[in-house]
């Protein structure tokens, strides 16, 4: 599912925010989930491109460089339902507010949508996650899965 929109920019900082697809660093990002994200520990190149060319991607570059420093996508029918997922800061860039900025670009891009609800999943983000307007998930016995980990 891409974007059929044109591709936005924004800037935090020293940072780009896009939505164009056509700059993701694949080999970038895939190496970061595969070997850095518990989520996504081992996932297969093929997988992951599978993921990227299925889903509304974000991604933050340097300014100066181009070097991409964060990525995060999002699966959506862009409706109703969105799922935030695979978002990742760079190790050296975390704890400048360059996560807080990619959600929030994904927020505020998906706010015209008038989508019902956008989930995600986190271990160890709340915080980050709780800044930009999420919260723990209401009723959370009225949902189900298949495929837990």
């Amino acid at each position: 599912m891409t974007d059929t929109h044109t591709p936005a920019t924004l800037t935090h900082g020293a940072y780009e925010i896009s939505t164009d697809p056509a700059r993701v660093d694949r080999d970038r990002v895939h190496h970061w989930l595969s070997t850095d994200a518990y989520w996504a520990l081992g996932r297969p190149r093929d997988k992951q491109d599978q993921a990227i060319d299925g889903s509304l991607n974000f991604a933050a570059y340097h300014r100066e460089t181009g070097e991409i420093a964060a990525y995060a996508r999002i699966v959506t029918d862009r409706a109703t339902f969105a799922y935030l997922c695979d978002v990742y800061v760079d190790r050296p860039a975390r704890g400048t507010g360059l996560g807080t900025a990619l959600v929030t670009a994904v927020r505020n891009h998906l706010e015209p949508y008038g989508l019902r609800r956008i989930l995600l999943a986190t271990d160890d983000a709340h915080g980050l996650y709780e800044k930009v307007g999420f919260e723990p998930l209401r009723n959370a016995d009225k949902w189900m899965v298949v495929g837990q980990q």
